[in-house]
């Protein structure tokens, strides 16, 4: 009479169960691999139109993003690059390419990311004749309390003014430093500038303690901080200059502007 409950047997079935376990999981993954790529697809064009004010659920995301053009831009000379594939560029592997990404020097690294891509894509809804910009949309990302906030800032046809902001990937405090994606402080973002009349090249808008005074001159450049969570608002700050900074997007746009003065 065979011992049905020898170690051996017990091992084997065991064993024999996280072999088939495994078959299936990695099944699952390989075959739902194009699925997740195209949701994560989907869901970076629906924060870019949230962000541009342009996301509208009856219709389809697809479909509504046909109406933005993306480009590579080269942050140091501010000028487009046509040698690389936006469909298929990765701002976090170019980070950490050698050939793609860059160190950069702690004393400018204000957004704590340690190295940054070369090249960045950006997002703009141009007229039909695609000779104006209307809108630019413009990847950001930096660290706030507790983790890496990733996100996109809208800018009007002046490049300065904001038209809209929103984080779609972050692991701050729920109810705290998780307070960026409450719509009401979001909202608070439109209309302000990034830049005074005289310098394009450092931003001044920042988050402060407590609520804008909206009768002082600075409040053009001011959002109100986010309440018991000072951190995660240095953090929005940081990241948001940095990337509005030289260390960012500030000779692109820069570019663009003198372009539109000469046409």
């Amino acid at each position: 009479m065979s011992n049905n409950n020898s170690i051996k047997k017990t091992l084997f079935v065991a064993i024999s169960l996280c072999i088939v376990c495994s078959i299936i999981v990695a099944g699952a993954a390989v075959g739902l691999k194009d699925k997740q790529k195209t949701n994560k697809d989907i869901d970076r064009k629906k924060n870019i139109l949230i962000a541009g004010g342009m996301y509208d659920e009856s219709k389809s995301i697809d479909e509504t993003f046909k109406i933005i053009t993306t480009k590579i831009v080269n942050l140091e000379t501010g000028e487009f690059n046509n040698d690389i594939d936006p469909k298929s560029f990765d701002i976090i592997k170019a980070a950490k390419d050698p050939q793609l990404g860059i160190t950069i020097h702690p004393a400018k690294d204000s957004a704590k990311i340690k190295r940054k891509p070369k090249y960045m894509p950006v997002y703009l809804v141009q007229n039909k004749e695609q000779t104006e910009i209307k809108k630019i949309i413009l990847p950001i990302y930096g660290k706030g309390l507790w983790s890496t906030l990733y996100g996109f800032m809208a800018l009007e046809a002046d490049f300065n003014t904001v038209l809209g902001l929103g984080f779609y990937s972050h692991a701050e405090t729920p109810g705290l430093g998780g307070e960026v994606d409450n719509p009401k402080w979001k909202a608070s973002w439109k209309g302000k500038q990034i830049y005074s009349e005289n310098d394009t090249s450092s931003p001044l808008i920042k988050l402060i303690k407590g609520t804008v005074n909206s009768e002082q001159k600075e409040a053009i450049h001011q959002i109100d901080g986010l309440s018991g969570a000072t951190l995660t608002s240095n953090g929005v700050t940081n990241l948001v200059q940095f990337w509005m900074g030289t260390e960012g997007y500030a000779n692109f746009l820069n570019t663009l502007r003198n372009k539109e003065k000469k046409q």
